[in-house]
């Protein structure tokens, strides 16, 4: 996410992949076994977690979950801190939950190469580009 400028954006993207992951590790059947991918696009950041389980998310009402409660907001979460979120089914291979977050980074700033894709299955690589400048130290 720094390569693509979008430091502003890496608290509010961790918090919602924690959220996704620990929703898989709760309640995914019949495994575990998930991928997260980041998707820069023109002006957003869609961050999405795929898994093997068929059943789309429920978000519980924030009203009826007690005050003390360890469980049951991350959904509300999510869809508080984001743009916009949702779930699809993923044809006979489970669903995908993601959510999107504006990118305030004009155009201009971005670099010239940017990846159109980061899974965990491709990690992500620094592109070649020009080597930073070096400053002479006086000594």
């Amino acid at each position: 996410m720094r390569y693509w400028h979008l430091d502003s954006l890496i608290d509010r993207a961790a918090l919602g992949v924690t959220e996704l992951l620990t929703n898989v590790h709760l309640h995914a059947q019949p495994d575990k076994s998930c991928t997260v991918e980041l998707e820069l696009l023109l002006d957003r950041l869609m961050v999405s977690v795929r898994d093997h389980d068929p059943r789309l998310p429920v978000v519980e009402d924030i009203g009826k979950i007690a005050p003390l409660a360890t469980e049951g907001r991350g959904l509300a979460m999510v869809a508080a801190m984001s743009e916009s979120w949702g779930a699809r089914p993923d044809g006979d291979r489970g669903k995908v939950v993601w959510f999107t977050l504006p990118t305030s980074v004009p155009p201009a700033a971005m670099p010239a190469r940017v990846p159109a894709l980061v899974t965990a299955e491709q990690p992500a690589r620094r592109l070649a580009g020009p080597a930073p400048a070096r400053s002479a130290v006086a000594g």
